[in-house]
């Protein structure tokens, strides 16, 4: 198996459900995918299992990882035990933290119904969740000009009105406007402002 998981080997890796969620800021995780089964996913929600769930606990107080039955003492409301009930009898937790300036988690938890994971699995799906928190970091090769470009363009501003308020060519927005879509991995403007406003650039 190659080291280099994408979507297809987690699925086969996790064939019961998984969830990732990526860079978590203030609430919300700046990528999310929620592929555990619907009817667990309805059930958790409606049982605000959130609140207690020891996974989700454990995953915010540690880095590493863990598997599910190890967490089964510190579970008051048995969510674990009753996850096992939509199929996901064996589960493991992953989560990474980076200690820079904005301080953001990322986790993930991966679950099948056959069997335990191996050691090696486990040390694949760490490898695999450390490389998407890596890939989806913030930038930090934006220059002050480019973000104050970025800034107005949050504000609605159009290319003359910058250019003015900047006392600079519509050509010089433009290139700092290219330069920040390359660094940002962005389409359009518009989706680079969109992006620099959730990673707490601008």
């Amino acid at each position: 198996m190659s080291t280099l998981l994408g979507p297809d080997e987690i699925g086969q890796l996790a064939p019961s459900g998984y969830y990732i969620a990526l860079r978590i800021g203030f609430a919300f995780p700046m990528e999310e995918v929620n592929a555990f089964p619907q009817g667990w996913i309805a059930h958790y929600t409606k049982q605000r299992f959130m609140l207690f769930d020891p996974v989700v606990k454990w995953a915010y107080g540690n880095v590493g990882t863990i598997r599910w039955f190890k967490l089964a003492e510190d579970d008051p409301k048995r969510i674990i035990a009753q996850a096992q009930t939509f199929g996901m009898r064996f589960g493991v937790t992953v989560s990474v933290f980076d200690s820079s300036a904005d301080a953001q988690r990322s986790f993930a938890s991966f679950t099948r119904s056959d069997r335990d994971y191996t050691d090696l699995e486990v040390k694949l799906l760490l490898a695999y969740l450390t490389r998407r928190h890596n890939e989806t970091a913030p930038p930090t090769n934006l220059t002050k000009a480019e973000l104050e470009a970025l800034g107005m363009v949050k504000d609605g501003k159009r290319l003359k009105e910058i250019a003015f308020e900047l006392s600079v060519s519509e050509g010089a927005v433009k290139q700092r406007l290219k330069n920040a879509k390359l660094k940002l991995g962005a389409k359009t403007g518009t989706q680079a402002a969109a992006l620099a406003n959730q990673y707490g650039l601008i």
